[in-house]
């Protein structure tokens, strides 16, 4: 995590910011608001700020190409907002900025939240078989907590478009992937057609995260899940389809792929059989088609590669780490291609 205490961060221009804060949130700040990018983030820019005794978090979309449906903080402020009455834990969130004048893109301010994301087997190797199983749990937990919320209790019936979720998802990762295309890729048009062809039944609907996995999770200092981050692909939909995105996650992990977190490495941590056994038992749900689910999991982080490997192409990423995204889109093809010619887990 790196720092830097002047105004001119990265898509953060700390002047403006407080002066914001002034009139929307009077009192809330103290001083001088000093700025960290917080590092680990591909997509959204995440910042903590601080007047030097209190700290927030600001969260705004990435600088350059900008996807049409993609980083919408109002969306992720209000999933979060109506979420905070559930036992899914979230950080608190304070407001939202529509208005692109004060920062140069929609933003929102929420509760800095104190937790680890674990982003590798070492880390926790280093706690112990015990305290990483402990971890691991509480992650399938939580994200059962979450699919068994009823979106219409907490506000959030109109958040989505659940009816034909899994064929828009198929058509819309094929836009997104369109959009991004600087390369030739048939395994795309493969999987794609692959995806339109083997489409399952949908699970009953629910609220979906989209970008499930452990170092999207901030852990207390007594192992618990502290707080859910990086909403910004929510909707409503079928749950599956996080879970899926968890275990091919955890699969590239294992397998090597550079960039992937390998947290299923480490002693301790649930294995695949075990995680998916306690969220059917936590959920109800049937994991049957998990196959292509995994399929659709591998596209749609394919798409989301290519766009940041665009992005970085341009001189539109901020931070270290994006040289080699670009090499991983073709495997994550290749893996979710297998994926639904198999259809197992």
């Amino acid at each position: 995590m790196s720092e830097r205490a002047d105004t001119d961060l990265p898509g953060l221009p700390l002047d403006r910011l407080a002066a914001w804060l002034s009139t929307t949130l009077p009192g809330l700040c103290g001083g001088p608001l000093r700025g960290r990018v917080i590092a680990g983030g591909r997509s959204n820019l995440t910042y903590a700020v601080s007047d030097g005794t209190s700290e927030w978090i600001v969260r705004r979309p990435p600088l350059g190409h900008v996807l049409a449906t993609a980083h919408d903080m109002g969306r992720e402020f209000r999933v979060m907002s109506a979420l905070a009455v559930t036992e899914v834990p979230v950080p608190a969130t304070y407001a939202v900025c529509t208005d692109s004048e004060v920062l140069g893109a929609p933003f929102y301010v929420m509760e800095y939240v104190a937790g680890t994301p674990f982003r590798s087997a070492d880390e926790l190797a280093a706690l112990g078989a015990d305290r990483t199983r402990a971890i691991s749990v509480g992650m399938v937990d939580a994200l059962a907590a979450l699919h068994c919320v009823d979106p219409a209790t907490v506000g959030l019936a109109d958040f989505g478009h659940p009816r034909g979720f899994l064929e828009r998802q198929v058509h819309r990762w094929k836009k997104q992937l369109d959009a991004s295309y600087c390369r030739e890729l048939p395994a795309a048009v493969e999987l794609f057609e692959l995806l339109a062809a083997r489409r399952p039944e949908q699970s009953p609907d629910g609220i979906v995260h989209g970008d499930y996995r452990l170092d999207n999770i901030l852990v207390d200092s007594a192992d618990r899940v502290a707080a859910i981050i990086d909403w910004e692909m929510a909707t409503l939909g079928d749950p599956l389809t996080d879970v899926a995105l968890l275990l091919l996650y955890q699969r590239l992990g294992v397998d090597g792929m550079p960039g992937v977190s390998a947290v299923a490495l480490a002693p301790g941590f649930l294995t695949e059989d075990e995680l998916l056994d306690r969220y059917a038992v936590k959920s109800g749900r049937d994991l049957a088609d998990l196959g292509f689910y995994l399929g659709l999991a591998a596209f749609k982080l394919a798409a989301i590669l290519e766009g940041i490997h665009y992005r970085y192409l341009r001189g539109k990423t901020v931070g270290p780490g994006f040289e080699n995204i670009g090499g991983a889109v073709e495997p994550m093809l290749a893996t979710g291609i297998a994926a639904v010619k198999e259809n197992n887990r």
